[in-house]
């Protein structure tokens, strides 16, 4: 099955620049905290930007964080950009610029959690690690026979998934990235391009006549969430070009006051926003 799968790969896998020889852990680094529940075809422009600004960690944690958020734009969940920078000044500060390789020290770090520490290790320093994102763990359940991964990580996934990884490191990261860009490009959650699946002989969900066998999940809407009405905040203090007063800000927002308070008040406790002596609004200018 590995090499079944590291020669599709070969052929099919995208020239993404992360993935070329020589590019450096934190630049990787970069790239899997902006890819979080967010497209490639959205990161990829960004990341290219972030990088040729802030091509080094000591680059990134000298900057303003409002800079940041701003040069964060619409990716999203802005509170990654927040913890990226911090993450910048303490790689900067304790680890001479250099991001660490070893997982308990990566886990140590503001904004990584265990599968970003995994992805570093196995695609910045090609050591043998279990790298289970959305993708990964798509195909392998239907490998295993069934639609869709469980809502959360369970202890027997993970093991099913480890005893998958080749134990050679670079044979580990060759196929944790092959299994992710199966699932981003062919074991898609829906309508899977199963004819074209390398790995369709191992399936078997497929051989089952792919049932519907997954736990039912509630669909993730965006509009009228609280999640909307905090971009929509953020999107206006972005724009901003001095402090703006509550009442300009709730105006621009297009809010309606109860929505407008509550997210308010969460970006403000979340260091996202900030509120000055006078009383008007702006990005965070320091940390």
């Amino acid at each position: 099955m590995f090499f079944t799968l590291i020669e599709w790969f070969a052929r099919h896998g995208r020239p993404l620049p992360w993935r070329e020889p020589g590019c450096c852990p934190w630049a990787i680094l970069v790239c899997e905290v902006m890819s979080q529940q967010t497209p490639v075809s959205r990161v990829l422009p960004r990341w290219n930007m972030w990088m040729e600004r802030w091509p080094e960690p000591s680059d990134l944690a000298a900057a303003a964080p409002a800079e940041v958020l701003v040069a964060w734009d619409k990716l999203g969940y802005p509170r990654r950009a927040l913890r990226l920078r911090e993450c910048a000044v303490v790689v900067t500060e304790q680890y001479g610029g250099v991001l660490p390789r070893q997982r308990e020290d990566l886990l140590a770090l503001p904004g990584i959690g265990p599968y970003t520490a995994d992805a570093i290790i196995a695609f910045a320093y090609r050591e043998r690690s279990t790298v289970l994102d959305t993708n990964i763990r798509r195909v392998l359940c239907r490998i295993n026979g069934t639609a869709l991964p469980p809502a959360t990580l369970r202890k027997e996934e993970i093991a099913r998934a480890e005893a998958l990884v080749p134990q050679d490191g670079e044979e580990a990261a060759q196929w944790n990235a092959a299994l992710m860009e199966l699932g981003a490009l062919v074991c898609t959650s829906r309508n899977p391009a199963c004819s074209q699946c390398p790995l369709v002989a191992q399936c078997q969900w497929l051989a089952a006549g792919q049932p519907m066998n997954a736990a039912p999940r509630k669909p993730q809407g965006f509009t009228g969430t609280h999640r909307e009405a905090r971009g929509k905040i953020m999107a206006v203090l972005r724009s901003a070009h001095s402090p703006i007063s509550r009442a300009d800000l709730l105006k621009k927002s297009g809010l309606t006051e109860s929505r407008f308070g509550e997210a308010l008040d969460s970006l403000l406790s979340d260091g996202l926003a900030a509120r000055d002596s006078a009383g008007t609004y702006q990005l965070p200018a320091a940390q």
